[in-house]
């Protein structure tokens, strides 16, 4: 769950993996 929040607080890795899990 952790990874969800270091998703919002980094913006690049929400382009890794975590972010196609955060944007569904």
């Amino acid at each position: 769950m952790a990874k969800e929040k270091f998703d919002r607080s980094l913006p690049h890795v929400n382009v890794g993996t975590i972010g196609h899990v955060d944007h569904g």
